[in-house]
């Protein structure tokens, strides 16, 4: 009987359904544990599906591990998504906010995607530094159509450097916040604003 309930839950799932659901396996098991210590066999026992279901959807562990951080990816662009017409400084609380709410609701997911910069597929660390590279571009050209800082900033190399060292120190800040839960929500999102504000100065 357990197994017959199992089959029909199996079924119940739409096809996004299920790769969302090994999706979400994969970033617990890959924030956990280095991408080469990862079968994608554990995936699938965890997961409930045969090794020929979770194939079909994902061909091989590169492939799965891709697609780990590139749902990650995306999520975090659209949660630090610009809001037309607003600037900068009043966005960049609210916004700090709403992403490290999502950081601490996807812990394992935020974790998987940064690892990816470890692993030793230069294929899935390639789909990692696309992902920074968007992340990258999106607040850049927030800041250039700013009032404030688009017209001292031009082309000035030293803003995107500023950028991708802020992004740097974000990632650490949010990957020790996990870790230690010391400080709230509030006093991390304060630090990363200032510390972006400080940059572009």
């Amino acid at each position: 009987m357990p197994a017959n309930q199992g089959e029909r839950a199996r079924r119940r799932l739409s096809t996004e359904e299920r790769r969302e659901q090994l999706l979400s396996v994969g970033a617990k098991l890959f924030s956990e544990s280095p991408y080469d210590e990862v079968r994608i066999e554990r995936v699938a026992e965890i997961a409930g599906v045969s090794r020929g279901l979770l194939y079909h959807y994902f061909p091989n562990k590169r492939d799965f591990f891709a697609a780990v951080v590139e749902r990650e990816s995306e999520r975090m662009l659209r949660m630090t998504a610009a809001v037309p017409g607003m600037p900068v400084r009043e966005q960049l609380t609210a916004g700090l906010e709403t992403y490290l709410g999502y950081v601490r609701a996807h812990a394992h997911g935020f974790r998987a995607f940064h690892r990816a910069d470890a692993a030793g597929d230069q294929a899935v660390r390639r789909v990692y530094q696309q992902a920074l590279a968007a992340q990258e571009r999106q607040i850049l050209a927030a800041l250039a159509a700013d009032p404030e800082f688009g017209p001292a900033f031009g082309g000035d190399p030293r803003v995107r450097l500023a950028v991708r060292g802020w992004l740097a120190f974000t990632t650490a800040v949010c990957l020790e916040w996990l870790r230690d839960g010391e400080s709230t929500l509030q006093q991390v999102r304060d630090l990363c604003a200032r510390a972006l504000l400080g940059v572009i100065a």
